[in-house]
């Protein structure tokens, strides 16, 4: 047989009819690169519990790790919670956390600019604390009308996010509450 028969029998629906496959479920359906692929899974050196940070209902994840990389994440069938499944978004975790569009950096905006510029992380925390002092120095209130003590501000409140566990919630409510911070809200899962 010559190349070119060689190459209409790697031909796959030839294949299926000449081995009788009509649906394509048997060897017809399998080559070489069939052959060489292997789960992402397979090579980890270390899988880590984690929480899928997308919503409230809080599906248990498998993260796998290998030489200190996230190589893939994947439902957890020991939770109680999603018993190994996960939405489309919860699956696609993975991108979320090593797509090639993730910022890796700060990015600033001056007011009124148009360009975003980089900045360190240093720089950009000391920028929010500086300025929610300086919201709350402005806008602190002592006392009301009557002279009885508020010790407040109403220049700032916190929404907390459904990925948040009960305990980062509540180091949150302490820091606003010491902050004067009335408005502090969340979504907390169970």
């Amino acid at each position: 047989m010559g190349s070119a028969g060689r190459a209409l029998l790697g031909w796959p629906v030839l294949r299926q009819v000449l081995e009788r496959d009509a649906r394509g479920l048997g060897a017809t359906a399998r080559s070489a690169r069939t052959e060489s692929l292997a789960p992402r899974t397979r090579d980890s050196d270390e899988v880590v519990r984690s929480v899928c940070p997308y919503c409230a209902v809080g599906c248990g994840q498998l993260v796998h790790v290998r030489d200190g990389r996230i190589t893939d994440i994947e439902g957890d069938p020991d939770s109680p919670v999603s018993q190994g499944c996960l939405c489309p978004k919860g699956a696609a975790t993975y991108q979320l956390v090593t797509g090639s569009y993730r910022v890796h950096n700060v990015l600033y905006r001056r007011p009124h600019g148009t360009e975003w510029e980089v900045i360190p992380l240093e720089r950009a925390m000391d920028m929010v604390a500086e300025r929610v002092m300086r919201t709350r120095a402005e806008t602190w209130e002592e006392l009301n009308d009557d002279g009885k003590p508020l010790r407040r501000t109403l220049g700032f409140a916190h929404l907390g996010g459904a990925t948040l566990d009960n305990e980062e919630n509540y180091l949150i409510k302490k820091l606003f509450t010491a902050l004067g911070a009335i408005q502090i809200e969340n979504q907390a899962r169970i």
